[in-house]
């Protein structure tokens, strides 16, 4: 290398180090840990006005959901599927007692989602309005209740500590 090179290599700006991915970036295809199990992200369901992402996670063949949400801080719900339904998403209750448990209506709020990936919307529904009732138990378990595309999706979850969240990979 030639003195002149050198001399433009110290003068040069060193180049700026990438920003760290937040949780709120994962793509499809990132890997990320949530309470010490490692999970790859398989789907992405966004809403961007409320700043939250709704990671669909996958560990070996147990699917997962991690629901990311940006307001005064940075939260997480870890969520799991479950069997159910209801008629109307005119008629959901502000109570709901299941297997021995009590869950009050917390926050209700609806919004434009993008999708990609799998995810449990309906392809055709992947991208549109999408309503969601979000229920708390005194023991500060989930309920999340979420009406797109003509269909009802439940899932069970609770808190996740910031510390337990952590990205390992992301493109």
């Amino acid at each position: 290398m030639g003195l002149w090179k050198r001399i433009t290599n110290l003068m040069s700006k060193p180049e700026a180090p990438k920003p760290e991915k937040s949780p709120l970036d994962l793509q499809v295809g990132d890997i990320c840990e949530v309470s010490l199990v490692t999970y790859e992200i398989v789907g992405t369901a966004r809403n961007r006005v409320r700043n939250t992402v709704m990671l669909t996670l996958q560990d070996g063949s147990s699917i997962s959901y991690l629901h990311v949400e940006m307001q005064e801080k940075l939260r997480y719900a870890l969520y799991q599927p479950i069997d159910g339904g209801l008629d109307n998403p005119n008629e959901v209750p502000t109570h709901i007692e299941m297997d021995g448990t009590d869950y009050y209506l917390d926050e209700q709020y609806s919004g434009m989602v993008m999708s990609t990936g799998r995810t449990p919307v309906l392809p055709g529904a992947a991208n549109g309005e999408q309503y969601v009732w979000q229920h708390q138990s005194d023991d500060r378990k989930l309920l999340r209740i979420e009406w797109q595309g003509g269909r009802f999706t439940l899932y069970e979850g609770e808190w996740v500590l910031n510390a337990d969240v952590r990205v390992i990979r992301a493109s």
